[in-house]
């Protein structure tokens, strides 16, 4: 529970907190899925994971809604070391009925620049057949991005699950919009910085995104130099650091890193827990986002994803987190949350939802709620 902690500790120890707000907080609540229906399972056990979750999840979902009246989201990483264009048409269709988004998820080992290129763009081609992924202003297909076993840009100390030290200015250039890997704790690929939204310039060596430079709303008439840097690339980080609610041995702090799983499932404190981390775009501290993992395609989770815990936890939150109470709920995709962190840099206010395709909009337009 405890290893990497000499990445992070300080950073946490001596983290700014977010500023106190008065009135309205607007959440934008995230699930990032590494969905994995092929995770120790043969062909026709990857298929019936797919099927549960296209017929169990509509149920789930079913009399929930936010402050702008969509549903809870979902957005499922679909690892692209695996193409399997009858799981990808299975994820595509789920998607296309409910608030729920295609992404691509990568495990990679001892790559280079040239076949990471190639991966990335044959998988780009797959995903759009089937009409995932989404497009920027100028048409360029873009796609969020979670790295497998956590070592995006070549970050494990040992070398191993990448193998690309260039990762995140080849990820921007292939049309990536933002990553969505950290934090990673605690895995010793964990960066220094958390509970962060920021832009990391790529260098030459490995784990460019140790160092960044934090998303803010920006000043009439001067954009961010970073926001359209070719070497540079957004990530959005999750919630990161102890829970001294839940203790080891009744002593010491668990750790929070947002993931939500059969043995971690989502609860009221947990959610008190992660609007206290605050993340936010720096200069609109009233937009506080959670952004949370998991691995959806697991037996084990899928008890958790698919049935009370999450009932519970939805109902929670549709009773807890409402206007009269000075909050109001936005359940986002990967894409709609970076829309607005996007809109949120440019200056824009009021309900965040109303930007939910500020710059990148699916290439399969559903309608609206």
């Amino acid at each position: 529970m405890y290893k990497a902690i000499d990445k992070w500790f300080l950073p946490y120890l001596f983290r700014q907190h977010r500023p106190k707000v008065t009135g309205m907080t607007d959440v934008l609540f995230c699930v990032c899925d590494h969905f994995e229906p092929f995770h120790e399972a043969s062909h026709e056990e990857a298929a019936i994971r797919v099927s549960r979750w296209s017929l169990q999840f509509p149920y789930l979902t079913a009399g929930f809604t936010d402050a702008d009246g969509y549903s809870p989201a979902h957005t499922f990483f679909y690892p692209i070391s695996h193409p399997n264009e009858e799981m990808i048409s299975g994820v595509a269709a789920l998607c296309r009925n409910l608030h729920a988004e295609m992404e691509i998820h990568l495990h990679h080992d001892n790559d280079t620049p040239a076949n990471l290129i190639t991966t990335v763009e044959s998988a780009k081609a797959l995903m759009t057949e089937h009409q995932m992924l989404s497009r920027d202003e100028q048409n360029r297909v873009r796609f969020g991005f979670i790295h497998g076993d956590w070592a995006l840009d070549n970050s494990h100390p040992e070398g191993r699950f990448c193998g690309v030290s260039t990762e995140l200015g080849i990820l921007k250039t292939l049309g990536c919009y933002a990553d969505f890997t950290m934090p990673s704790a605690p895995d010793h690929t964990q960066t220094r910085i958390i509970n962060s939204i920021y832009y990391a310039v790529d260098t030459p060596a490995p784990k460019s995104h140790d160092r960044g430079y934090p998303l803010h709303v920006g000043v009439p008439g001067a954009a961010n130099p970073l926001r359209d840097d070719p070497e540079s690339l957004l990530l959005v980080q999750g919630p990161l650091g102890f829970n001294w609610g839940q203790r080891k041995y009744n002593l010491l702090p668990r750790l929070e890193n947002g993931e939500i799983s059969e043995v971690n499932p989502p609860s009221p404190d947990r959610m008190r827990l992660w609007i206290q981390f605050g993340i936010h775009v720096t200069g609109r501290p009233e937009w506080v986002v959670i952004k949370l993992h998991t691995h959806g395609a697991i037996p084990r989770n899928m008890r958790c994803l698919l049935g009370e815990s999450m009932v519970n936890f939805y109902q929670y939150l549709q009773t807890t987190f409402t206007e009269s109470k000075q909050f109001r709920l936005h359940y986002v995709t990967a894409r709609e949350l970076v829309n607005i962190l996007h809109a949120a840099e440019a200056g824009e206010t009021g309900n965040p939802g109303l930007y939910r395709d500020y710059r990148y909009r699916l290439i399969c337009a559903k309608p609206k709620p």
